[in-house]
């Protein structure tokens, strides 16, 4: 997953360049001279290698559409951001067929998965008609607002609270009204060098 928002984001295979493209001689007489990024910008695979060392969080967002249909996806790209409100912030990729659907959306909640829930985040990262298929849904006060999976450690309600555009992805800001903990360990699901790892807390000295 990524510095962009979902499993697909970070998952797409980029090959990196040959040296030749990026080492050779003068340009023959006559063809055009690239001009070099103007901000001094770091190439976008560079930049996509470097992020991959950077462990995140493996989530599910969900929504209900205009129409009451539930959606979702894989998303990485996740924080906390404020205590007082309580926001958290989810960076979503403009490519993705789910993106207008959860910017529109009212509501929102956030899944934080464990380490046995690699088969549900590959779901939501896969065709978009069939993220829901044969995935339990939780019934409760919250699941009116957005659609709450049942297998899953930790559940955030949210509402709305800011989109803002960055670059080719939208950062939601939600607002936390409500958290559903299933009693076991939350967040321990990550992507790290564009795979699955397993986080558990390091053991505090005697």
């Amino acid at each position: 997953m990524n510095a962009t928002s979902l499993l697909t984001a970070s998952a797409r295979t980029h090959p990196a360049r040959p040296a030749s493209a990026r080492e050779a001689g003068s340009p023959a007489a006559g063809s055009a001279v690239p001009a070099p990024p103007a901000s001094g910008d770091i190439a976008a695979d560079e930049f996509r290698s470097a992020m991959a060392s950077l462990a995140a969080p493996v989530t599910v967002v969900t929504c209900y559409d205009a129409t009451g249909a539930a959606r979702g996806l894989t998303a990485s790209a996740v924080s906390s951001l404020s205590l007082d409100p309580p926001l958290l912030l989810v960076c979503l990729d403009r490519n993705s067929r789910t993106h207008d659907v959860l910017v529109s959306a009212e509501a929102f909640a956030l899944h934080l998965l464990g380490p046995e829930n690699e088969a549900l985040a590959k779901r939501f990262a896969g065709p978009t008609d069939q993220r829901f298929e044969n995935v339990p849904l939780a019934s409760g006060p919250t699941s009116h607002h957005a659609p709450q999976l049942a297998d899953c450690a930790l559940r955030l309600t949210c509402t709305r609270y800011e989109v803002i555009e960055a670059g080719d992805h939208s950062i939601l800001v939600g607002r936390v009204t409500a958290s559903d903990c299933l009693g076991r360990p939350a967040g321990g699901l990550v992507w790290h060098h564009r795979g699955f790892a397993h986080a558990r807390p390091a053991e505090v000295p005697a």
